[in-house]
């Protein structure tokens, strides 16, 4: 992200500069004036954007811990835990590596990506104890990584937060066509992942030394009993006829869904007793702690892509890549959002806001509707890969890394048809 950020920078003092020497002298000092002026106004934007972010992200996280608090999670976990036996048939039921990839799967599908990271880290150390070969990435290490890079998604809760701050007439409609992304380029993770194993094997030469701390102690998590099998099966039929019904009828359905959550989420959490009122306000605690968090990030990169943007080096690079990409349905504004995803989380975000808040692109537009959906249907795969298999002391990835950009790819591919289908 060192080298992006001084590039982006980098090219619009170039391009400005040599607009300047080269225009005629009654317009000097215009281009680069203007884009000192354009790193002031995008700073200023960035926190702007920031604070107005705050609320909307208390109150979805809030919502969110109203949900975890009442066992919504634990609920999800029991339905995906006949599941995730079968796709990794290796694993023993009752071992803690199930019960921490169930819990993380689960609070994936929620959105809570915060909840998710601590129960993949230790799903990856539980997962090496049963690895013969320390070091070497596992089959079933490689298949959770491609489900964490890929995971079908319910409630992108940070995308519909960022659009409400905008100013998003329809903040929810990013659930169906995120859905249908996850959706298939999850499957499209799995089957990659494991017919990958077959031209990756886990042989060789290996160092038998372990450089994580905690992969000896016991992982303390609990692991939900399992539904019965008939219960997972049409819950898995009622979420895939979820997408017709958000497909063909999204844009009347979408409005109901946000006041519809409220009242559901705060129904069920006195229903199972929960003390909704502190939950909530725990849970916007985290949320004005994420937005504080990202604060920083968000002006680095409003900052770098406005100066990009201003000095006229993003128009030089959009003429040629649009010519590639455009006929695809995909202008080069998205696919460098699929790109930085991949690579910085944070980044990503800020760049998703900056394009949104551009009056040319907007947020509820086609291309608005494409990078929220790519942005909701993708991972950081190099963060999630290092964060992970550094927990377990694996140096060998196999074929990891390319299940975990194929998943990307595939989510940004279903992304562009799901949105060229409905705004195109």
């Amino acid at each position: 992200m060192n080298i992006v950020f001084f590039v982006l920078i980098a090219a619009a003092f170039g391009v400005a500069g040599w607009r300047q020497v080269t225009q005629s002298p009654t317009a000097a000092g215009v281009p680069m004036e203007a884009l000192g002026q354009a790193a002031l106004k995008s700073a200023e934007g960035a926190v702007t954007l920031g604070l107005g972010l705050i609320g909307t992200m208390a109150l979805f996280l809030g919502i969110m811990r109203i949900a975890e608090a009442g066992g919504l999670m634990r609920v999800l976990a029991r339905l995906l835990r006949p599941l995730l036996h079968r796709l990794f048939p290796e694993i023993p039921p009752d071992h803690p590596a199930m019960g921490a990839m169930v819990m993380n799967v689960a609070a994936n599908v929620l959105g809570l990506s915060n909840a998710a990271t601590p129960f993949g880290v230790r799903a990856m150390q539980a997962l090496d104890r049963l690895n013969p070969r320390k070091g070497v990435a596992t089959d079933a290490m490689v298949l959770f990584l491609a489900l964490n890079t890929a995971n079908v998604t319910l409630l992108p809760t940070h995308v519909m937060a960022l659009r409400t701050a905008i100013g998003s007439h329809d903040p929810a409609a990013v659930i169906p066509t995120t859905l249908f992304a996850t959706l298939w380029s999850t499957g499209f993770a799995i089957l990659f992942a494991k017919w990958g194993a077959r031209w990756f094997p886990a042989d060789g030469a290996v160092s038998s030394e372990r450089t994580d701390e905690m992969a000896d102690e016991p992982v303390p998590e609990e692991v939900p009993p399992a539904y019965p099998l008939w219960v997972s099966v049409l819950a898995g039929v009622v979420c895939l006829l979820v997408i017709p019904v958000t497909v063909i009828w999204g844009r009347v359905v979408s409005p109901w869904i946000i006041p519809s959550m409220l009242v559901g989420v705060l129904g069920y959490g006195l229903i199972r007793r929960v003390a909704v009122y502190e939950a909530f306000v725990e849970g916007a605690k985290d949320g004005l702690a994420v937005s504080l968090r990202i604060l920083p990030y968000l002006v680095a990169i409003l900052v770098a892509v406005g100066m990009f943007r201003d000095s006229g080096a993003m128009e030089l690079l959009i003429v040629p890549l649009g010519r590639l990409t455009g006929a695809l349905g995909l202008p080069p504004e998205a696919l460098s959002m699929a790109v930085l995803r991949s690579l910085s989380g944070s980044a990503s975000f800020g760049y998703l806001a900056a394009l949104l808040k551009d009056p040319a692109i907007g947020p509820d537009g086609y291309l608005g509707m494409l990078v929220s959906t790519i942005y909701g249907s993708s991972e950081t795969t190099f963060y999630v890969l290092a964060v992970y298999f550094g927990a377990a002391g694996v140096k060998r990835i196999r074929h990891a890394l390319l299940a975990g950009l194929l998943a990307d790819l595939g989510g940004t591919v279903f992304s562009v048809l799901i949105c060229g289908w409905l705004y195109g």
